[in-house]
């Protein structure tokens, strides 16, 4: 009997060890999602209000504590005032960066969770002055069968300036799972700092989206 109890002793201690390295192994981590982004800390009247794309994946360390590898895009316009002082027409900005971001959550198993996240990496921008043109186009009409030409709107590139260097970010969001599919709607604002000489580029997406 004693053999026996020892027996199933040791054989529950396995089962629970075993479960609890597997519970321990690092999971991946994966998110997309898009939003807008606006322009802060000086930088407010040389652009307006633009949108954002971002994807990341990354291993989950814990339930806790993950590491976010990310892609992240943003364009901006050129604000009136600023295309006024330039003698310009029209123009943009767009920033990508890839980063890679400590993401700790202190709810994970939870309906409602709540992280912060930041981290660095490559930023690069690029300032575009356009105007708007007309180009030509050929088109086929399948009702006529015939192939002609057409004017379209577009945009010429009077300049183009771009610049590449590190930055940081960091910022918090919401998540609510649904169900019990492991996935989450998020939703993230986050401050981003590039390093671009002179004047920092400083820009704060608000992005929506999925997490899993």
């Amino acid at each position: 009997m004693k053999t026996k109890a020892i027996h199933f002793v040791l054989m529950s201690m396995s089962v629970l060890l075993a479960q609890r390295a597997a519970a321990q192994e690092p999971r991946w981590t994966v998110n997309v999602g898009g939003g807008f982004t606006n322009p802060v800390r000086g930088i407010e009247s040389r652009l307006d209000r633009g949108w954002n794309f971002s994807a990341g994946a990354g291993p989950r360390f814990t339930r806790n504590l993950s590491l976010v590898g990310e892609f992240n895009y943003n364009e901006l316009d050129l604000s009136r005032a600023a295309l006024t002082a330039l003698s310009m027409p029209d123009g943009n900005t767009r920033v990508w960066s890839i980063t890679a971001n400590p993401r700790v959550n202190f709810n994970p198993d939870g309906i409602l969770d709540f992280y912060l996240i930041g981290g660095g990496g490559v930023y690069r921008r690029t300032v575009e002055f356009t105007q708007p043109t007309v180009t030509t186009i050929t088109v086929f009409d399948p009702w006529w069968g015939i192939v002609y030409p057409a004017a379209v709107p577009a945009n010429q590139i009077l300049a183009s300036y771009s610049t590449t260097r590190g930055g940081l970010n960091i910022g918090g969001g919401i998540t609510v799972r649904l169900g019990h599919t492991g996935m989450k709607l998020y939703g993230e604002a986050r401050y981003h700092h590039m390093f671009t000489p002179g004047v920092a580029t400083t820009y704060l997406p608000v992005t929506f989206g999925l997490q899993w």
